[in-house]
């Protein structure tokens, strides 16, 4: 699949009530404003379905981005006739083990990861997870390959090798590090207390090291009060002053969903995407609420809103077949190791 790199698309990624598209979501899909679908497992009966889907999707517009969340573990949403991926900590683990032999596997379940989701004609799914933890957070935890700054460089590098060689882009999660607090940003708003010098000190350097590879990055919705007043998805000092200038990321900035409960703390869905935008985020996400999606697109066309050029770039930049895939040796290698390695 090729790319516009000069195409502007539309900074309202939502997401969609059931398995086909309904009358009423292709007609809202056409709105200049909306860039992007996420799909989730309500969405998904299986592959064929999926594609279908997709096709309808693509169908109502052209220039729209086609994300999901397939990381492993407790997150995947794909799963009926997709390779069920471990949690990412069991490859960081293997890789503390034997750096060759995990290093390897990690690349490899980066690829067949971004392979199975592009062979749907998907563009994307939302990885790797960067944050510094192991049993901290209560929303992170195995989903981080390391609890040390260091070894999530090296694996999550050696992931995003693997989602590249696919043809997929690669999105880094939760600036500036969530791995350092218990709280669910889904269901409140957390605060993080620690200094600017012990977050550059760790959870940052993922993020730092990796700015050049990675394609996106998504903010969390966390307040580092000792650092900046503001929530880090609504804060020009974190999404600008740092992200962009200090660590020099020109990518894609996605904010996280918009109706997770540590975004209310700016007021409502016009007041919440305001903010986003302001900051810096080229794209912002409202799932799971289709009123506030309503609201948002409302005061998009009011603000009349620019769109941008940067979400083309994350489109898949080549594709696969699931008749190529299904009985690809590469993948069913990778799929007897990743067994044995969850069965440990």
């Amino acid at each position: 699949m090729t790319t516009k790199q000069h195409a502007q698309y539309g900074r309202l990624m939502l997401d969609l009530a059931g398995t086909r598209l309904a009358d009423h979501e292709r007609e809202q899909l056409q709105n200049p404003h909306i860039g992007g679908v996420i799909l989730f497992a309500r969405n998904v009966e299986s592959r064929e379905q999926i594609s279908a889907l997709v096709k309808q999707i693509r169908a109502a517009s052209s220039q729209v981005l086609i994300a999901v969340d397939q990381e492993g573990g407790r997150v995947q949403r794909f799963r009926d006739g997709f390779t069920r991926f471990p949690p990412m900590q069991k490859l960081g683990d293997l890789v503390a083990q034997d750096s060759s032999a995990g290093l390897a596997l990690t690349k490899d379940a980066g690829w067949l990861m971004a392979a199975e989701v592009i062979a749907c004609g998907l563009d994307i799914s939302f990885a790797p997870v960067l944050d510094v933890d192991r049993d901290t957070s209560s929303i992170i935890g195995d989903r981080s390959f390391s609890d040390q700054p260091q070894s999530v460089i090296e694996i999550a590098q050696a992931f995003i090798d693997g989602m590249h060689e696919a043809g997929m882009a690669a999105t880094g999660k939760h600036f500036p590090g969530h791995g350092g607090i218990v709280a669910d940003s889904h269901l409140e708003a957390p605060v993080d207390t620690r200094s600017w010098d012990e977050l550059e000190a760790h959870d940052l350097k993922p993020f730092d090291a990796l700015s050049e590879s990675l394609d996106g990055i998504m903010p969390a919705h966390i307040t580092f009060p000792a650092v900046d007043p503001d929530s880090v998805g609504f804060s020009a000092f974190w999404l600008q002053t740092i992200l962009r200038k200090r660590l020099g990321f020109e990518g894609v900035i996605f904010s996280d969903d918009l109706t997770m409960k540590g975004a209310d703390i700016v007021g409502g869905y016009v007041d919440k995407a305001k903010l986003a935008l302001d900051a810096g985020c080229d794209m912002i996400l409202v799932c799971n609420c289709p009123e506030g999606a309503i609201e948002v697109l409302d005061f998009m066309a009011s603000a009349a809103v620019d769109g941008s050029d940067k979400i083309a770039r994350m489109r898949a930049s080549q594709s696969i077949s699931w008749d190529e895939l299904e009985n690809h040796p590469r993948r069913l290698d990778i799929i007897k190791k990743l067994q044995e390695l969850d069965a440990k």
